[in-house]
């Protein structure tokens, strides 16, 4: 007998009859010319990338995930916070040309409280592999088809959202403009490890009757009043570079033309100001703070529960954050990806020090929920999170990754990003016992 809170939550736990179709996702991945190799090239290099198996979320779940980004929204458009933004944030980031930022990454962990926000990103990679991965599921059990609702959207249906996401960036900064040529710019994009959704990316506007190119930022050049990839005009970066203030000298083309409004960026700088630095998470779970800056009761109750408690590192307090270490979860600010993040109860003293040498907060820790899935006949429990793509304040997808370790990676057996399923809205009983496993 397994006591349970959800549906959702039980099939997490012991369902295994969803799984990828691969020639499914081999057609999806391949269906033109310009992305023939793509599989085979995941397959070869990054064999961790799609998960086993999919991750199952409580309509209530979802629900809830919706109304802690439009509280955050709500906190974000205040006077206080903007105030707050532009005292703090690099010179470049403090300009606001228009574009709200494309796929911002909401991720969670589901707390036993209800989901938990861990951070937002602004360059969050995968909307677009997840599209494919969720159509490319099969299952071998009625009652779980029966049971769950879609996956996502149709893939069409996101293609053209995502597509329509773009041309209302270029028009929050170009207005009427046509918009002819989107480049995706990463460093050195070739060898990113999420470079096959540059290509499906490139494919989809191609799709649309647009020129699209992928770009080393390194290689881009600001002339004639236009950036330019090898002479040809950009109009649109889709930006993948993880420089979030273009500081290094890599970007320094990209950085004159942002400036200057040559191009239109997205994510850009001031997107990463508005909702990626991580000390706003101080400020989001901070009960006190937006009451000052007069923030609803009702938005601050929301928050209150969705936003796990967070501080500044302040060396002075070195001595007391040492001794209660194993509550918290320390990021540095400008840091991406896990890089560079510790849970409290890992530390050494050594890496204590180095955490005392640069910017970091101190998130309390949320344990992290769990996907069992199937090892060699094995059952094997992952770490799971929930990523909410957003724009806009709208939720358009979720994934989840699975992993092991401290933070997601995608060097897991069985892990990497998973499709989420989510129950339909008249079937959020909690049952008792898992069903029949297949």
């Amino acid at each position: 007998m397994i006591e349970t809170t959800t549906l959702a939550e039980a099939l997490n736990q012991s369902c295994h009859c969803i799984a990828v179709d691969p020639a499914k996702l081999r057609s999806a991945l391949e269906s033109s010319p310009l992305s023939m190799g793509v599989y085979d090239a995941i397959l070869r290099d990054r064999p961790h990338l799609f998960a086993s198996n999919p991750v199952f979320l409580a309509r209530a779940q979802l629900d809830e995930m919706q109304t802690v980004i439009a509280a955050i929204e709500t906190v974000i458009r205040s006077a206080p916070f903007e105030a707050e933004v532009a005292a703090s944030a690099p010179a470049i980031a403090r300009r606001d040309f228009g574009p709200r930022g494309v796929f911002l990454g909401y991720d969670f962990h589901l707390g036993r409280t209800g989901p938990q926000l861990i951070e937002i990103n602004t360059n969050a990679g995968g909307a677009l592999l997840n599209t494919v991965l969720a159509a490319a599921q099969q299952a071998c059990c009625a009652d779980v088809e029966t049971i769950l609702g879609a996956s996502a959207s149709s893939p069409r249906a996101l293609a053209d959202a995502f597509l329509a996401m773009f041309r209302a960036e270029w028009r929050r900064q170009r207005g009427d403009a046509p918009l002819g040529t989107i480049a995706i710019v990463d460093e050195n994009p070739e060898a990113q490890y999420l470079h096959p959704e540059f290509v499906l990316f490139q494919e989809l506007f191609r799709r649309s009757g647009l020129h699209a190119l992928i770009a080393d930022a390194a290689a881009l050049t600001h002339e004639d009043g236009a950036l330019r990839a090898n002479g040809e005009r950009i109009d649109l970066v889709y930006n993948r570079l993880t420089d979030f203030a273009f500081a290094t000298p890599t970007t320094r083309a990209l950085r004159a033309a942002y400036e200057a409004g040559d191009v239109v960026v997205t994510p850009n700088p001031h997107t990463w100001a508005r909702y990626a630095d991580k000390r706003h998470l101080t400020a989001l779970s901070d009960v006190d703070r937006l009451r000052a800056w007069g923030i609803p009761e009702a938005t601050i109750a929301v928050l209150a529960r969705g936003v796990p408690r967070a501080i500044l590192v302040d060396p002075a307090r070195a001595d007391e954050l040492w001794r209660d270490r194993k509550r918290w979860f320390f990021k540095p600010l400008d840091g991406y990806g896990g890089k560079a993040a510790y849970r409290g109860d890992k530390l050494t003293r050594r890496t204590w020090d180095e955490i005392l040498a640069r910017p970091y907060v101190a998130q309390a820790i949320v344990a992290p929920s769990e996907r069992t899935i199937l090892i060699d006949d094995q059952e094997m429990p992952l770490k799971l999170d929930v990523r909410a793509y957003v724009y806009d304040g709208t939720v358009q997808l979720t994934a989840a990754r699975l992993y092991q370790g401290q933070t997601t990676n995608f060097r897991t057996p069985g892990g990497g990003f998973a499709p989420v399923f989510t129950e339909r809205a008249e079937v959020g009983r909690a049952p008792t016992e898992p069903p029949t496993r297949d």
